[in-house]
C-alpha cells in the first residue's frame, strides 16, 4: 500500500531553499516533516498529529508576542 502524502511549505519561507515542509496524510493522524531541498528522497520525520499541533501552537503563540 503506498502512502500519499500533501506536502506544504510556509509561506514566511526563503527563496534559499533552507526549509522545511509538513506534510499530512488522508488519516489525518501523522504528521511529517521533510527537507524541502529533498524533496521526495529526504527523510520523513513522523510525530503524532496531536503532538505537532501542540507544538506548533505553542511556538506560534511565542512568536507572535515577539516585537
Amino acid at each position: 500500500m503506498t502512502t500519499t502524502w500533501s506536502w506544504r511549505k510556509s509561506t514566511r519561507s526563503a527563496t534559499n531553499g533552507q526549509c522545511v515542509e509538513i506534510g499530512t496524510r488522508a488519516d489525518e493522524t501523522t504528521v511529517g516533516v521533510r527537507d524541502s531541498k529533498l524533496g521526495d528522497a529526504s527523510a520523513i520525520l513522523l510525530f503524532p498529529a496531536r503532538a505537532f499541533a501542540a507544538f506548533t501552537g505553542t511556538h506560534q503563540h511565542k512568536s507572535d508576542n515577539r516585537g
